[in-house]
């Protein structure tokens, strides 16, 4: 079980991340993190530890931007590493790309060995890291059909948030075994893994 949150459209997007994952602290507590754009450039802090541990107020001041994705953890596959802290963030061609997982999926043994053989290196022993590569290998270039493209991938119970840019995404298994919800604040769109995640920034759930 992890925690997930994500907000697009305000400009204090970090502080409304962090505030979201710090309601969602008990969904993990081995590490946190939260990753930034701001339209130019893309900005981010992770570490191991509480959401109040990790970040303080200069370091979320410092986090530019109107688009954040967040992520505190509570492992099921993968050791408590710091490269295994996520959000996830790489650039890949011209895309930045920030992915926060809940969730387990039942074919990654499968997928991690597909994306191999087509030249994929793993940095990571996380099956969140697959998001990454499949996305990289989807050739459209609508991000919706990138996005529903993985989705018709991957098997098992999970829920995510994605930066692809300047754009916002959440997914979750069909069946919806992990949880993910949407809210309004100010105009602005807020995802989280659960409402009390939405009740702290005052977010209406829609």
């Amino acid at each position: 079980m992890c925690g997930i949150f994500g907000v697009i459209g305000h400009k204090d997007a970090a502080r409304l991340t962090y505030l979201g994952l710090y309601a969602l602290q008990h969904r993990g507590e081995e590490s946190a993190g939260i990753v930034t754009f701001d339209g130019k450039n893309v900005t981010q802090h992770k570490g191991l530890g509480l959401v109040g541990d990790v970040f303080d107020e200069r370091i979320i001041r410092s986090l530019h931007g109107d688009l954040a994705v967040g992520h505190v953890r509570y492992s099921t596959t993968g050791s408590s590493l710091a490269k295994n802290i996520q959000p996830f963030l790489v650039k890949h061609k011209k895309s930045h790309i920030a992915v926060a997982h809940n969730g387990n999926f039942t074919n990654t043994v499968k997928l991690h060995a597909a994306l191999e053989e087509k030249g994929s290196i793993f940095q990571t022993s996380m099956d969140s890291e697959i998001i990454v590569h499949l996305l990289a290998k989807a050739e459209d270039k609508s991000y919706k059909n990138r996005v529903i493209e993985v989705l018709s991938q991957l098997e098992g119970a999970y829920s995510f948030v994605l930066m692809l840019n300047d754009t916002l995404v959440g997914a979750r298994d069909p069946f919806g075994w992990r949880p993910l919800c949407i809210g309004r604040l100010d105009g602005a769109y807020v995802l989280s893994s659960e409402t009390c995640g939405l009740d702290l920034i005052q977010a209406k759930y829609v």
